[in-house]
């Protein structure tokens, strides 16, 4: 199919920046997502902790970390059942629109809702909807273009600024509404951002190609009644296992990695053990493991943004700028100024080098190793209450931000290079699964941080990403061998 042969006019319309003007629909609501997204993460954690006078809810540290884990390792689990909703039930374009207004309905939650009745209903909401959009937005910007249009590449990379203005803003100003009024405005403002993408998205979501409503496998009629009554049991076991104190708080983590964990052994065995696979494909998925573990370590550090970092922020950091305090979650918005700034330099680089680029197993070494040593940084910013320059912190997390940039955004690439004819949607979930081990993980191993004596934790948790990254490097040769010549 050529460019000017689509009967949609997306391939001729360059409204947008000279891209089709429906991604400013796609663009708008992922930006407002991301704002929500993390402008109420950059909050949640101390809203946890804080105490009733300071308008929290007064959880142990330890437990409020893991919360924050399991939600964020749920986020990205509940991406596969968004995939699934989308591919055998009501297409894509659908699925993200209904995602988004269960993030509008989880954010009002958490500003209306009193305490953990408000954390519980909003954090599930969220969750399962932030899937849902993660699962099918970029999908849908795939759509608007034909195999052969060469402003593919330019309007993914606008779409990913839009994530990251959004990420940028949130943190911001949902911090500042927290201190001045209150948490439940920040999360009231967030509900607000929610909304306001859901508006101009609803407005164009007409211009959309028609094959974005297009449902890939749909589901037989005579199997909605087994799927229906599958997902009322697996309702009313969590019910039960909440009621009777199986699942509390303070597990939810643990559940969530154990989750994760099983589901992805259950996706590579299912794979590996597919008759349809060649020894080619087999031997790519084999290299994919490593890359799975490696990715699940560096997203344990990485996502301690939210948990670890900002406790550190609140009880470490000088937030003091010309006698004005900033709000803790004004941190939050440091990696994705980064991000914007440095993911150009590092596309150009890749670019420049072209086949003398490092491999991917190397890309993956490097930013494990890397994250670990950001977290041996800390070990070297002064000691006491608010005695750490914000300097400081703002150059770990630019660490942070090029080992995230070293592994993050070939993940899904690999994942679909790697991946055999058959089950490229299941290893695209196993990169995702990987992200949900790590973000519960980071919640878990948050539980173990005192800022009183942060030593031991920086150096422990830190030396094994490095020495997880060393073993990466090692084992580039019999990876790359194994990819059969992918890099």
């Amino acid at each position: 199919m050529s460019t000017s042969s689509r009967t949609d006019g997306t391939s001729t319309d360059t409204g947008f920046f000279g891209q089709p003007r429906v991604l400013a629909n796609l663009f708008g609501v992922e930006l407002w997502e991301r704002f929500s997204f993390y402008g109420m993460q950059g909050i949640l954690l101390i809203y946890l902790y804080y105490s009733a006078a300071r308008g929290g809810l007064g959880i142990d540290e330890g437990v409020a970390t893991g919360i924050v884990g399991a939600y964020g390792g749920a986020v990205y689990l509940s991406t596969i059942l968004g995939a699934w909703v989308a591919d055998r039930l009501i297409g894509p374009e659908r699925t993200l629109f209904y995602s988004a207004v269960l993030v509008m309905l989880g954010h009002i939650a958490l500003a209306v809702l009193p305490g953990l009745l408000g954390v519980g209903v909003g954090l599930v909401l969220i969750a399962l909807g932030s899937g849902g959009v993660k699962a099918n937005a970029t999908s849908l910007v795939g759509s608007l273009y034909d195999e052969h249009d060469e402003r593919r590449d330019a309007g993914f990379s606008l779409f990913y600024m839009g994530i990251n203005i959004g990420a940028f803003f949130g943190p911001l100003l949902t911090g500042l509404l927290q201190k001045e009024w209150g948490f439940h405005f920040g999360f009231g403002l967030a509900a607000v951002g929610m909304a306001a993408g859901l508006v101009q998205y609803a407005l164009g979501r007409k211009r959309l190609p028609a094959e974005t409503n297009h449902v890939a496998n749909p589901l037989p009629a005579s199997a909605r009644g087994r799927y229906l009554l599958a997902g009322v049991a697996a309702l009313v076991l969590v019910l039960v296992l909440a009621l009777t104190g199986v699942i509390t708080a303070g597990r939810l983590s643990t559940i969530v990695i154990a989750l994760s964990a099983i589901a992805a052994v259950v996706y590579f065995v299912v794979i590996l053990s597919s008759r349809d696979l060649s020894p080619i494909e087999r031997h790519r998925v084999l290299a994919f493991i490593p890359m799975f573990l490696a990715s699940a370590v560096f997203w344990s550090l990485y996502q301690q943004q939210f948990t670890v970092v900002t406790i550190y922020s609140d009880k470490r950091l000088d937030r003091n700028l010309f006698g004005w305090e900033m709000p803790v979650s004004w941190v939050n918005s440091i990696n994705p100024v980064f991000i914007i700034v440095l993911a150009g330099v590092f596309a150009a680089l890749w670019t420049r080098l072209g086949d003398r680029q490092p491999s991917t197993p190397v890309k993956f070494g490097l930013g494990t190793l890397l994250m670990g040593v950001a977290f041996l940084v800390f070990l070297l910013m002064p000691a006491g209450d608010h005695s750490v320059p914000l300097l400081g912190l703002v150059l770990i997390l630019l660490v942070f931000t090029i080992a995230e940039l070293l592994l993050s955004p070939v993940g899904l690439s690999l994942a679909t290079k790697l991946a055999p004819a058959r089950f490229t949607t299941q290893m695209v979930a196993l990169f995702f699964l990987s992200v949900a081990l790590g973000t519960a993980m980071a919640g878990k191993l948050a539980g173990y941080y005192d800022p009183s004596d942060e030593g031991p934790f920086f150096l422990w948790v830190g030396g094994v990403a490095i020495v997880v990254g060393i073993v990466m490097l090692a084992l580039t040769k019999p990876i790359s061998r194994l990819m059969e010549g992918v890099r």
